[in-house]
């Protein structure tokens, strides 16, 4: 019987640039504490700071530090997501690069953050990058949007995802808690970890919208994706019969600062 190939690193992460706008309408946005606990980490103001921000995406991290007082530039090594982040924020500026190998100068970066995007990166690669680029006493910082799985409905609907996904729910737990060590293997940052909790209340359209928009679903065939999503929205009736889904995430951040 043939085996089925599965999709590679690569095809996942470019799998984006064809839904960047369902990507950009569609996926959670960040809150105010988790730039409060950032600046905290970082022992400076994102206000004034030249800060970089990398795996930009569609720019819903970028445009969040603009409006925290930054001097921000976007690196996006996506085309389709690169041209959404031009035509919705034509006022800031994006080059195409990626973590490792960033188109930025020496010392140039108070900050460098990866918003969803660190784990696109080869650490071996990107952590000098990054020590190159930041000035001294300049901070890295990483964070992902994780769901908050101490809430039953949202573990019930992950598990149900790993189980369509065939991924070993357990063994991602560990390794979604095992960032610190991971974001840089070879030791030369000391990364502080904070999470901040938030929530946000959604159409159940957004909800899978927002589901169909990551990387695992989007190299599944669309038979199939759009099998498990219809099978999601009854299930997610049942717990919100008004239509109306109550996200709630806990957003990992790491944060290292350039001795």
């Amino acid at each position: 019987m043939p085996t089925t190939q599965q999709p590679s690193h690569a095809d996942r992460a470019h799998s984006f640039n064809a839904v960047a706008a369902q990507y950009a309408a569609n996926r959670p946005s960040y809150p105010p504490a988790l730039f409060d606990a950032v600046e905290d980490l970082a022992g400076r103001p994102l206000s004034g700071a030249k800060a970089v921000d990398v795996g930009a995406g569609t720019g819903i991290a970028t445009a969040l530090l603009h409006a925290r007082g930054a001097d921000v530039l976007a690196v996006e090594p996506g085309a389709g997501m690169a041209a959404e982040f031009r035509r919705s924020l034509p006022h800031l500026p994006v080059v195409r690069g990626n973590g490792n190998a960033l188109p930025v100068a020496d010392a140039h970066a108070d900050f460098l953050t990866y918003a969803q995007a660190w784990h696109w990166t080869d650490p071996a690669r990107s952590v000098p990058e990054a020590l190159r680029v930041l000035r001294p006493g300049g901070a890295l910082a990483l964070w992902w949007n994780t769901d908050a799985l101490d809430i039953d409905w949202i573990a019930e609907a992950a598990d149900r995802a790993a189980r369509f996904l065939g991924v070993d729910v357990a063994a991602e737990k560990r390794k979604a808690g095992d960032r610190t060590d991971r974001a840089d293997p070879s030791g030369r940052l000391d990364f502080t970890r904070r999470e901040v909790r938030w929530s946000r209340r959604v159409p159940i359209g957004t909800h899978l919208a927002n589901i169909g928009s990551h990387s695992a679903f989007l190299v599944a065939s669309g038979e199939r994706r759009a099998a498990f999503l219809d099978e999601e929205r009854a299930h997610l009736l049942k717990v919100f019969p008004g239509g109306i889904v109550e996200e709630t995430y806990d957003v990992l951040l790491l944060v290292a600062t350039k001795p």
